[in-house]
C-alpha cells in the first residue's frame, strides 16, 4: 500500500530536520516519493509526524501472568501511547532465560502484537543472580539485552562476567539499581514522609550503592552497562562523572520521576508505590537536568500492570507497579516540552534515536528514507482526561487517573500500517 501524509510538521532528531513536508510510504518504507497516486491520504495540517516511539522498558507479563496484561491487550495500549516498539523484561513465568521463551513471545506478538515486540533476556539462569543464562543462544533466538529487572545481581563477581560475556555479542547489559538488604521490606522513599506515613522506607543509597558499584565493573570490563529507571540525583551525578570519564554507559528515567514526588504517597493510594519509589523533589529536579544535559539518555516508561484485586490491598501489601504506556508521551509533552526544559526534538530523542542507537535498532529511531514505516503523528491541541474507563490495558493501576492533558498521539504507524488513530 502507498501512503502519503500531507503538510505535516516533521520532527526528525537523527536528520536534524525540523520543517513542513510529506511523508511517502511504499510497503512497509519511508520513500522519496512514488509515481502514481497513493492509495492513502492522511491530513497532517497542524499536526507533527516523529519517529515511532521505543519503549525499552515494560513488563508485558506474558506467560504466566495474563490476568495482569497479555501480548494482545499490552501492546494496544503501547499503540494508543503513541509507541510502536516496546520491549519486554523477562521476569514471566517462565521467564526468558532460553530460546523456546523467547520464540514464544516473538510469535505471540507476530500473531497478536500491534506493535514491534523485542524481547530482553534474563542476564542469569532463572533470573537467581548464581549463573549466567546462555546469552549467545538467547541473542540468536532474539533478544536486544539482558537484565535480572526486579532481581539485581548481588553477586558483583558474577555482574562482571555478565559484562565481559556480553561483549563478545554486543548487547547491553541493563542494571536494575538496588541493594536489596538496603531496601529491605520498605514501601516507599525514606524520608520525612514515611516517617509520618508510618511506612518503612527505602533510602536512595539502595539504588546509589548498586548504581556505584555497576560503573565500576563497567569501568574494570569495558562492559556496556545501561542503567533503569534512575530515580534519585545521586544517581544522575553518578551517571554523569561515570561519562566523563569515558565509561560505557547509558541510562534511562521514567515519567513519574520527574512527575511526581513521595508527597503523592499521603493518601495512601497503592498506585503510587512502585520500585524505585517516587523521591524528592531535588531528585526531580535532578532527573530533569539530567535529560536536559543529555546525562540521561532515555525516557521509558516501566509499564508494570497488576490487577485491581492485587492493588486494592493495605499499602504494606500491595505490589510495586504502575502502568505507563498511554500517559508517556503527554506527560513528556506536558512536563518537560511546555516547561521549556527540553525542546520537542531532544524529548523525541529520548524515545526514538537514542533508543534505536543503543540497542543496535537498525531501521527504526527514525524517519530516513529506506527506513521502516514506524510513525507517531502528534497534535499538540489534542486534549483529554485520562479516565479509567478509556484505558486499553487490561490493568487500570495509573496515578494520573483524573488528570487532564494538553497534547499526545492521534495516529500511530507500525510498518506503515495504521494500528491506533483518535
Amino acid at each position: 500500500m502507498r501512503l502519503q501524509i500531507k503538510d505535516i510538521k516533521i520532527v526528525d532528531p537523527l536528520q536534524n530536520r525540523d520543517s513542513i513536508g510529506d511523508i511517502f510510504v511504499e510497503n512497509g518504507r519511508i520513500v522519496s516519493k512514488f509515481s502514481g497516486d497513493a492509495d492513502k491520504i492522511v491530513d497532517g495540517r497542524g499536526k507533527i509526524a516523529v519517529p515511532g516511539l521505543i519503549d525499552i522498558h515494560s513488563h508485558l507479563r506474558e506467560p504466566g501472568e495474563e490476568g495482569k496484561e497479555t501480548i494482545y491487550t499490552g501492546t494496544r495500549s503501547a499503540a494508543k501511547g503513541g509507541i510502536t516498539t516496546v520491549f519486554c523484561m523477562p521476569n514471566t513465568n517462565p521467564v526468558i532465560d532460553n530460546a523456546p521463551t523467547v520464540e514464544f513471545v516473538l510469535l505471540k506478538a507476530q500473531k497478536e502484537g500491534l506493535v514491534n515486540v523485542f524481547p530482553i533476556g534474563c542476564a542469569t539462569k532463572g533470573l537467581r543472580g548464581m549463573e549466567i543464562s546462555e546469552i549467545g543462544v538467547l541473542k540468536k533466538a532474539g533478544i536486544v539485552a539482558v537484565s535480572d529487572d526486579g532481581f539485581p545481581i548481588a553477586n558483583s563477581q558474577i555482574m562482571r562476567r555478565t559484562l565481559e560475556y556480553t561483549k563478545m555479542f554486543k548487547l547491553p547489559v541493563i542494571s536494575h539499581g538496588e541493594d536489596k538488604e538496603l531496601s529491605k521490606n520498605g514501601v516507599m522513599n525514606e524520608g520525612k514522609n514515611s516517617m509520618v506515613l508510618g511506612l518503612r522506607g527505602i533510602p536512595k543509597q539502595a539504588e546509589e550503592v548498586m548504581v556505584s558499584r555497576d560503573i565500576m565493573l563497567a569501568e574494570l570490563t569495558g562492559g556496556y552497562l545501561h542503567i533503569a529507571h534512575v530515580s534519585t540525583a545521586g544517581s544522575v551525578e553518578l551517571i554523569r562523572q561515570a561519562k566523563k570519564k569515558g565509561i560505557k554507559i547509558t541510562a534511562e528515567t521514567c515519567p513519574h520521576y520527574f512527575t511526581l514526588t513521595d508527597d503523592a504517597v499521603k493518601v495512601y493510594n497503592t498506585n503510587t508505590k512502585i520500585n524505585p519509589p517516587l523521591r524528592r523533589q531535588e531528585d526531580v529536579n535532578a532527573i530533569k537536568q539530567g535529560l536536559a544535559d543529555g546525562t540521561i539518555d532515555c525516557i521509558a516508561t516501566d509499564h508494570a500492570p497488576h490487577t485491581e484485586e492485587e492493588k486494592n490491598r493495605e499499602f504494606d501489601l500491595a505490589p510495586f507497579g504502575i502502568i505507563g504506556f498511554e500517559t508517556i508521551l503527554s506527560l513528556v509533552l506536558n512536563e518537560l516540552v511546555d516547561s521549556g526544559i527540553l525542546s520537542l526534538s531532544k524529548a523525541v530523542s529520548k524515545m526514538t534515536s537514542n533508543p534505536a542507537k543503543i540497542f543496535n535498532l537498525e531501521g527504526r529511531g527514525t524517519l530516513k528514507e529506506g527506513n521502516i514505516a514506524d510513525i507517531t503523528i502528534i497534535n499538540m491541541k489534542y486534549s483529554y482526561e485520562f479516565k479509567k474507563e478509556n484505558i486499553v490495558s487490561k490493568s487500570k493501576n495509573s496515578p494520573f487517573i483524573g488528570r487532564k492533558f494538553k497534547g499526545g498521539a492521534v495516529m500511530t504507524m507500525v510498518g506503515g500500517n495504521i494500528v491506533w488513530q483518535v
